[in-house]
């Protein structure tokens, strides 16, 4: 029996292929008539249904598992509370501020009566030296029941079942508010893209100059347009943003003409933007505003929406590139940088004086200690007290040392050095201030003067690392405010 070619095989098999192809084409082409296009609508009406369904069992299987779990622990350990079985449920809004509004009113009680008390003292002392002593006692003893009230209010966030959603929500809400921000500065056609452009030139420091970033960014977002941030020439590095941050775009940096000065029109392909200080009218999407959209769920979530919402802006900006990343590991390893540990900025020199009142260290380390105090407070064992230590004044290392050597004292007094107004715009300089914005924000708890911006921008990428940070600070001076709100 004589056997078909191989190629003569593949020819037939091909032809078949294309005959095949030929018949579905046509099926294809074939216009379906309207009882036809009903079913098919129907059978994706019946789909989406199926696929709904399938979410919801798949929740109730998740919730059924966690019940089921949780039930099973709350008995093997009795000390786990049942309310924990609201793990996949938010808490009531009034309930997150009433909460919120009793550590804030415990706090601020304790400042009210405790300035009062120290001010009787000032006035006993030398007439009346047994009254003196006498309120010496009230404080030191009121501070514990302070610390007690706190310790419980904390306490309350931890078993009052809602700590699993808190964490869970914010993952969420930070991952949608970054993933808004990429696809709004990625554009997949440049040239068709509203502009927004930023020139990062304003004749201030570095937190100031962060700051004017992340208020181009937002009026980007909240104008819908693509922020172009033209950082060529900086005086912090010269080769621009990108040598140390990520690009504010991977696909759209080049300008469409014409530009228009702010506002220009809705239909303005590029338009300039000013700094806030100027700007004229003022866009009305400046913190301390908040989306609409996501105004409840932060409220929610967080005890200074305004505040975490900058801090994503922060999160964006501030993605480090390679060398950057790798800058900040080998500090990292080098400062043996661990928890628990308070971040204090010290801010001297040019402010003090005109931006800033002169405070003693002696001021810092009084909330510090009050920090550590309160966290020993139901602790069973010793806790290692460190700081981390940022100042433009080198002198304060060696002082901090001295007179607090139950400190670790973590921090570099060459960033200090660097920081002078003669090397300021120098590469070490723009490193020293990255590492210590970056371990600043880092730490656990912050004591500082929000009068400075670069502690301010600590506390704002602060929130992008908690769930709610918003309590984590102790200001000698200002409340927290955003330049130009």
């Amino acid at each position: 029996m004589r056997q078909i070619p191989w190629g003569i095989t593949m020819i037939l098999l091909l032809l078949v292929w294309l005959i095949f192809i030929v018949i579905a084409l046509s099926f294809v082409r074939h216009e379906p008539d309207q009882q036809t296009n009903q079913r098919i609508s129907q059978a994706l009406r019946d789909l989406q249904y199926l696929h709904q369904q399938r979410e919801e069992i798949t929740n109730l299987v998740i919730n059924l598992y966690l019940i089921r779990f949780l039930t099973v622990m709350s008995l093997v350990c009795p000390y786990i509370p049942l309310s924990k079985l609201k793990i996949l449920e938010k808490p009531p809004l009034e309930y997150e501020k009433l909460r919120r509004r009793l550590q804030s009113g415990i706090e601020e009680m304790w400042f009210f009566i405790s300035s009062q008390v120290k001010l009787l003292q000032r006035k006993s002392e030398g007439k009346s030296p047994i009254i003196a002593e006498h309120l010496k006692t009230i404080l030191n003893e009121g501070i514990e029941h302070k610390r007690a009230l706190l310790n419980d209010v904390f306490q309350l966030a931890e078993v009052d079942g809602y700590s699993a959603w808190r964490l869970k929500e914010a993952v969420e809400l930070s991952d949608l508010v970054q993933r808004r921000i990429t696809h709004l500065q990625n554009p997949p056609d440049c040239n068709e893209a509203k502009k927004l452009v930023c020139k990062l030139n304003k004749g201030c420091g570095y937190g100031c100059q962060l700051h004017h970033a992340v208020y181009c960014l937002i009026v980007a977002y909240g104008t819908q347009r693509t922020l172009i941030l033209q950082s060529k020439g900086w005086k912090y590095n010269r080769k621009g943003w990108e040598q140390v941050f990520k690009p504010v775009s991977e696909t759209c940096t080049t300008v469409t003409e014409p530009v228009h000065k702010w506002p220009g029109t809705f239909n303005s392909p590029t338009v300039l933007l000013g700094i806030v200080d100027s700007v004229t009218p003022r866009p009305p999407f400046i913190p301390l505003v908040v989306p609409k959209d996501l105004a409840e769920r932060i409220e929610r979530l967080h005890g200074q929406p305004s505040v975490w919402w900058v801090g994503q802006f922060l999160k964006y900006l501030l993605r480090p590139q390679p060398a950057t990343t790798d800058l900040l590991k080998d500090a990292a390893n080098k400062f043996k940088f661990q928890r628990p540990i308070v971040g204090v900025h010290i801010r001297r020199t040019d402010k003090v004086g005109t931006e800033a009142a002169f405070h003693s260290s002696d001021e810092y380390m009084l909330h510090v200690e009050d920090y550590y105090k309160q966290l020993a407070f139901n602790s069973t064992k010793p806790i290692t007290k460190r700081i981390y230590l940022a100042s433009d004044d080198d002198k304060v290392f060696s002082e901090i040392r001295s007179r607090y050597p139950d400190y670790e004292v973590l921090g570099d007094s060459k960033i200090a050095k660097s920081a002078a107004l003669s090397t300021r715009y120098s590469g070490n300089s723009l490193n020293g201030i990255v590492m210590d914005i970056y371990f600043l924000s880092q730490t656990d708890y912050l004591v500082c003067t929000f009068s400075s911006q670069v502690c301010r921008v600590a506390y704002e990428i602060m929130q992008s690392l908690h769930h709610d940070a918003s309590t984590r600070f102790r200001s000698l001076d200002d409340i927290y405010y955003f330049g130009g709100q």
